[in-house]
C-alpha cells in the first residue's frame, strides 16, 4: 500500500510534470484535446437542461478548474455532464434561472456533507462486475451518444469520421509525440476550411460566449417553500453526481494503476458545484468520455491537465469562438467513437471469459448494463448492479449453513453442530433441519462453528427451542463465541409478540 502510495505521488505530481518536458507536453496537449471534446457536450447538455449554451460551457469551466484544486483524483475531469442535466431541468422548466442556480449550490452543500460524513467509503461495496458492467456500459452510451451526429447527415461526414479514426489508429503506431486525437481534429478542420465542405460543425450546436463568467447571485426567497421546490432536486444531483464521480474515480485508478482520495473528492465535487452556481453555471460531476481522452487517449496524469482543460476551453469559446465554431462534428464523433473502443472491456464478453466467470456474475455485469442503456443513466446501472449481486451473495451464502448430527453421547441426548454463519437468510431453512418428533429427551446444539448475526437467527433458536418444547424435549444452545452469546442472552424469549 505504501509503495503505491509512493508511486501515486511521484506519478501525479504538478511540479514533476513541470520539470519534466516530455510529461509537460503531455498534459498541455490532453487539456487541450478535452477542451475541444468538452465544447460540443458542454453546449447539448445545455440544451438537454433548457438553459442557454454559455451556462453549460461556463459550468464546464468552473467544475474543471475547481476540481484540478480540491479533487481527490488527479487527472479526472469534471464539468457539465448530462445525467445532472437530467435531474435539474424540470426546475429550469418549472421555476426558472434562479431556482435552477440554488438547486446546483444547495447540491454542492449536500455533497460536502456527504464528504464529510464518509459517504465515499461505500464504494468498498461496489463488486468487480458491477465495475465492469459500468465500464461497457458507459462505452455504449459514449458510442450511442455519437448517432445523432451521424444520421441525416452529407456523406462527407461519413468519410471524415473514418479519416479521423483512421489517423487515431494509425499515428500511435508511428509517435507518440502528438496526442492523435489532436493530430485528426487539426487535420479534419483544416480540410473543412480549406476545401469549404459543408458539414455540420460546432458553431451549429449552439451561440459561443464572447464575455467572461461573472459572479451569479440567485434572486429566491430564502423560505421553507423554496427549500421545498429546490431540496429533491438538489439530493438528486448530489447522489448521481457522487456516484458517477466516485466510480469514473475508481476507474481512473485501475487505469493508471494509481491511487486517490475518494472522500476529497466527494467534499471537492461539492465545492466546486457551490463555486459553479455562484458563477452561473449549472452544475456537473465527472466526465467520464473526458476522462478517458484524458487519461487513456492522451496519457495525462496530473491535476495540470484539469486545470487547462478548463483554462482552455475558456479562452477557445470566448477568445477563438469562430474558429472553434467550425471544428466538423465528425472530427469530435470520431475521437469519442474511439474512446467508446477503447472504453469497452473487451475480454469480459470473449467466449472463453464467459464459460469460465461464474454465471452470479455475468449476470450482475449484465444487470448494470441493461438498465443503464435503458435509463441512460449510470447511476441507476450501479445501484442495479449492486443490488442483484447482493441478492446472488446472500442467495449463495444462505445455503452454506448446515445441520449436522455430531454425537449420541447416551440414549437420551443427542448432538447438533450447526456449521455457517447465521443470519437471516441462512437461519430461515434452520428449523426444518432438525427432526423433531424423532429426537431423544436431550437435544444439545453446538454453534461453535457460527456465529450469530441478526435477530433473525435468534428468533429461529427461539422457534426450534419451542417445538422441541412442545414434545416434550429440552434443548441446550452451546459453544456460543463472546457476540453470538451477549446477541442471544439479550433477545432470546423476547422477539415473539407474546414476549
Amino acid at each position: 500500500m505504501e509503495r503505491r502510495k509512493a508511486r501515486t505521488e511521484d506519478v501525479t505530481s504538478v511540479m514533476g510534470a513541470l520539470r519534466d518536458p516530455r510529461r509537460l507536453r503531455t498534459e498541455v496537449l490532453a487539456g487541450l484535446v478535452v477542451a475541444l471534446a468538452l465544447i460540443p457536450e458542454a453546449i447539448s447538455f445545455s440544451i438537454i437542461a433548457g438553459v442557454d449554451p454559455r451556462v453549460g460551457l461556463f459550468a464546464s469551466f468552473t467544475m474543471a478548474v475547481s476540481i484540478a484544486f480540491l479533487g481527490g483524483r488527479p487527472a479526472m475531469i469534471s464539468a457539465a455532464t448530462g445525467a445532472v442535466a437530467l435531474v435539474i431541468a424540470p426546475v429550469m422548466r418549472d421555476h426558472g434561472m434562479d431556482y435552477l442556480i440554488a438547486t446546483v449550490i444547495l447540491a454542492g452543500v449536500i455533497q460536502v456533507l456527504f464528504g464529510v460524513l464518509g459517504v465515499a467509503r461505500l464504494m468498498r461495496f461496489v463488486p468487480r462486475s458491477v465495475m465492469v458492467g459500468f465500464v461497457n456500459a458507459l462505452a455504449i452510451l459514449i458510442f450511442l451518444a455519437q448517432l445523432p451526429y451521424l444520421t441525416d447527415v452529407p456523406w462527407a461526414v461519413y468519410v471524415m469520421a473514418a479519416v479521423g479514426i483512421g489517423i487515431m489508429v494509425v499515428l500511435p503506431r508511428l509517435t507518440t509525440v502528438v496526442p492523435a486525437p489532436l493530430v485528426a481534429i487539426v487535420v479534419l478542420t483544416t480540410v473543412t476550411v480549406a476545401f469549404a465542405i459543408d458539414v455540420p460543425d460546432v458553431g451549429d450546436q449552439g451561440e459561443l460566449p464572447d464575455s467572461l463568467p461573472t459572479l451569479f447571485l440567485p434572486d429566491v426567497p430564502l423560505t421553507l417553500e423554496t427549500l421545498q421546490i429546490i431540496g429533491p432536486f438538489a439530493v438528486g444531483m448530489a447522489l448521481v453526481g457522487l456516484m458517477e464521480s466516485l466510480m469514473t474515480a475508481k476507474l481512473v485508478d485501475d487505469v493508471t494503476d494509481t491511487h486517490s482520495d475518494k472522500t476529497r473528492e466527494a467534499w471537492g465535487q461539492g465545492a466546486a458545484n457551490v463555486i459553479t452556481g455562484f458563477f452561473g453555471g449549472m452544475g456537473g460531476c465527472a466526465m467520464i468520455g473526458q476522462t478517458m481522452i484524458n487519461v487513456k487517449a492522451s496519457r495525462a496524469r496530473t491535476r495540470l491537465s484539469t486545470f487547462l482543460a478548463g483554462l482552455f476551453l475558456l479562452i477557445l469559446v470566448v477568445g477563438f469562438g469562430d474558429t472553434i465554431g467550425r471544428i466538423p462534428m465528425a472530427a469530435l464523433v470520431a475521437v469519442m467513437v474511439m474512446v467508446s473502443v477503447g472504453t469497452f472491456d473487451w475480454h469480459s464478453v470473449r467466449p472463453g471469459t464467459l464459460r469460465r466467470m461464474p454465471k452470479s456474475e455475468t449476470t450482475v455485469m449484465l444487470a448494470t448494463v441493461v438498465v443503464t442503456v435503458a435509463t441512460g443513466n449510470l447511476a441507476y446501472g450501479v445501484i442495479a448492479g449492486v443490488l442483484v449481486a447482493a441478492v446472488m451473495f446472500v442467495n449463495r451464502v444462505a445455503h452454506f449453513t448446515q445441520v449436522v448430527e455430531v454425537d449420541r453421547p447416551d440414549e437420551d441426548t443427542r448432538v447438533y453442530a450447526v456449521v455457517g454463519e447465521l443470519f437471516w437468510a441462512s437461519s430461515n431453512d434452520l428449523v426444518y433441519q432438525f427432526d423433531y418428533t424423532g429426537d431423544p429427551r436431550n437435544v444439545v446444539i453446538d454453534l461453535s462453528q457460527s456465529h450469530i448475526w441478526d435477530a433473525s437467527t435468534v428468533a429461529t433458536l427461539d422457534a426450534i427451542t419451542t417445538k422441541y418444547a412442545e414434545k416434550g424435549k429440552s434443548v441446550t444452545i452451546t459453544g456460543l463465541n463472546e457476540a453470538s452469546s451477549e446477541r442471544h442472552a439479550r433477545l432470546a424469549g423476547h422477539l415473539n409478540s407474546g414476549g
